[in-house]
């Protein structure tokens, strides 16, 4: 059976109300950075949403996710708690690792969830790994890593994808391209450009996709898992996307021009998304309003719980660490 997107007026409300989860969610931390609420490094999402929820929201429970710093749509799509979530953000004692993760180290190991990753690359070979265990356990999950273009000028990218073919692994390679790693523009460091040419070259099934476009990411997502569980091995997508913020809340952006930032915002994945849904009669206006309300009415909630958190004691500093087994 040929992967389709199954889109009927609940799998588009789905689609919607996740894709306004991970925008108010992220334009909420932006916030909260403001009000130094949030501290440290801090990456967001926003323009990027259709990766996260046409990906991750294609997944079984059995699949693992390797992410990267930009990780929170990822953890959203993927049903971490948005209270737990925010909690984090903020460094408190409630939030999924006990704020010791942060914004860049988000992990959940009831959803699989195997952590954001704040070396450029690092979340590749730890795919490989997954994808080894789960062969060797013969089991029916797919490890699935998502990374930036500017992975791709990394060893581990190349050292990566030749393993997944070599050993046939079960393993989703994702690069969400948008264009820039950090400061940089794809042209000025990349002699191919089209990132999925390079996995071509490891023979890796691969293709590019709409990155602003959640239905297309969605059906190549379960096209590609079809191909990997039917034993076929590795695939590879490269999804073409932008960041509307900067790269991250230290960025002022002086190497973009303000008029490209405003180009792919006309391509904004929400709107267009909500419009041809509202267009098509799939949804109604009255939809999308509700949608947008009961995402920020659970953002709130997530902000209040993070609020009432406490924060660890210091006696507790070395706890979880290497620290903890020395004898004293």
């Amino acid at each position: 059976m040929t992967a389709k997107p199954h889109l009927n007026r609940s799998h588009a409300r789905h689609l919607l109300g996740q894709m306004l989860r991970i925008r108010l969610f992220e334009e909420k931390c932006a916030e909260l950075y403001t009000q130094q609420k949030i501290r440290g490094f801090l990456h967001l999402y926003i323009g990027e949403e259709a990766n996260a929820v046409g990906v991750v929201g294609t997944l079984s429970a059995d699949d693992s996710i390797v992410a990267t710093y930009r990780e929170h749509g990822h953890a959203l799509a993927r049903g971490i708690p948005m209270g737990p979530l925010m909690a984090e953000m903020y460094g408190k004692s409630n939030g999924t690792s006990r704020g010791r993760g942060g914004s860049m180290h988000v992990f959940d190991a009831a959803t699989r969830f195997c952590g954001g990753n704040a070396i450029v690359g690092g979340g590749l070979p730890l795919a490989i790994g997954l994808g080894l265990a789960e062969k060797m356990r013969k089991g029916s999950g797919v490890a699935v890593c998502l990374f930036g273009e500017g992975a791709v000028a990394e060893g581990e990218f190349h050292e990566s994808l030749n393993l997944a073919v070599v050993w046939k692994l079960p393993v989703l390679f994702v690069c969400e391209n948008n264009l820039y790693a950090m400061g940089s523009a794809i042209e000025r460091t990349e002699s191919e450009t089209d990132i999925h040419r390079k996995a071509e070259a490891y023979r890796i099934d691969s293709h590019r996709v709409d990155g602003m476009d959640v239905v297309a990411v969605e059906a190549a997502t379960r096209k590609a898992l079809e191909h990997i569980r039917a034993g076929a091995g590795p695939q590879f997508l490269e999804c073409m996307t932008y960041r509307f913020r900067a790269h991250s809340m230290f960025d002022s952006q002086l190497y973009r021009d303000k008029a490209e930032v405003e180009r792919w915002k006309e391509r904004d994945p929400i709107k267009r998304f909500s419009a041809w849904a509202v267009s098509s009669g799939l949804l109604h206006g009255e939809d999308v309003v509700e949608l947008e309300k009961k995402a920020s009415a659970e953002v709130d909630a997530a902000v209040a719980f993070a609020e009432e958190g406490a924060w660890e004691p210091v006696a507790d500093l070395c706890r979880y660490t290497l620290m903890d087994a020395v004898p004293t």
